[in-house]
C-alpha cells in the first residue's frame, strides 16, 4: 500500500487523540493523527514524522490538509497508520506466498492449496471480522475462515507487543474467533507489526492482562496465532516476514 505527497515534520505536541501539532519548515501546522491510540513511546516533542498532505483538504471536506502516518523512534521507521494493517493484509492475503504461509502453519493438519472468495469487514454472529475467506483442502473440500487484523505499533528491546492500551473488542474478537472455530471455521488472528527488525511478538501483559489471557486461551483452542512484519517507507507498507510468536 502507497500513500502520496509525502513530507517530513516535527512532532510537538497533541491537544487530543485526533490532531497533533507539527512543524513544517517554519510553518506550525495541524494534522489529523490517524491512531485514537495513546501511542505515548512514539509521539514524543522533536520527533521526525512523516505526514500525507492532501491538496483537496478543502474541496473534499476535510478540517486539515494532513495526515500523521509514522513515526521515527530513532533510525526506527514506524507506521502508526490504524487504517494501514487492514489495507496491507488485504493486499497480502490476495498473494500466492500469503496462501503457502498458510500452508505451512497448518501442517502437519490439513494443508490449504487454493484461497476462494476474499472479503472484508464479515459479520458473523456478535463479531465482524476483518477478512473471510474459504480455503481448499485436499479432495476439494472448502472450509471457510475468519481472519482478525491487528495492527502493533510498541516496540520494546526488540520485541512488538500488543495491545499498547486495554482493548475490549480485541477481546470480544478472539471470543468471536474461538466460537466460529467451534461451528467448524479456521481461525486465525494476524498480528501486522508496522515496522522492522522484531525479534519476536507477544501480548502485552502489563498493559491489558485480560488480552493476554484471552491470546493465549485461544491459541489452546485452536485459532492460528501469526505476527507479520513490514516493510516500510515514508510512502509504503508492505507486510514481509513472519515475525516468532511468544506466548
Amino acid at each position: 500500500m502507497y500513500y502520496s505527497h509525502i513530507i517530513t515534520g516535527r512532532f510537538l505536541k497533541r491537544p487530543n487523540r485526533f490532531i497533533a501539532h507539527v512543524q513544517l519548515n517554519q510553518e506550525i501546522v495541524i494534522c489529523h493523527v490517524k491512531n485514537t491510540g495513546r501511542c505515548k513511546e512514539l509521539l514524543l516533542p522533536g520527533a521526525a514524522v512523516v505526514l500525507e498532505y492532501h491538496p483537496d483538504w478543502e474541496s473534499s471536506g476535510r478540517r486539515t490538509a494532513y495526515d500523521l502516518i509514522a513515526v521515527y523512534k530513532g533510525n526506527l521507521l514506524i507506521n502508526m497508520d490504524s487504517q494501514a494493517p487492514n489495507r496491507a493484509a488485504w493486499e497480502w492475503i490476495n498473494q500466492p506466498e500469503a496462501v503457502s504461509y498458510l500452508a505451512d502453519t497448518m501442517k502437519p493438519d490439513v494443508i490449504p492449496l487454493r484461497l476462494f472468495t476474499p472479503r472484508r469487514e464479515v459479520s458473523h454472529g456478535d463479531s465482524r471480522f476483518d477478512l473471510a475467506f474459504s480455503l481448499e483442502q485436499p479432495g476439494g473440500r472448502q472450509v471457510p475462515a475468519f481472519m482478525e487484523v491487528k495492527g502493533v505499533t510498541l516496540e520494546e528491546n526488540g520485541a512488538a507487543r500488543f495491545p499498547d492500551a486495554p482493548t475490549e473488542r480485541g477481546v470480544k474478537h478472539l471470543h468471536g474467533l474461538i466460537r466460529a472455530l467451534d461451528e467448524g471455521y479456521l481461525a486465525y488472528v494476524l498480528f501486522v507489526i508496522q515496522m522492522k527488525g522484531m525479534k519476536s511478538f507477544s501480548p502485552n501483559d502489563q498493559t491489558h492482562p485480560a488480552f493476554g489471557n484471552a491470546l493465549r486461551e485461544a491459541a489452546a483452542r485452536g485459532v492460528r496465532i501469526l505476527a507479520m512484519d513490514c516493510l516500510v517507507t515514508p510512502d509504503s507498507m508492505q507486510i514481509d516476514q513472519p515475525v516468532p510468536v511468544i506466548l
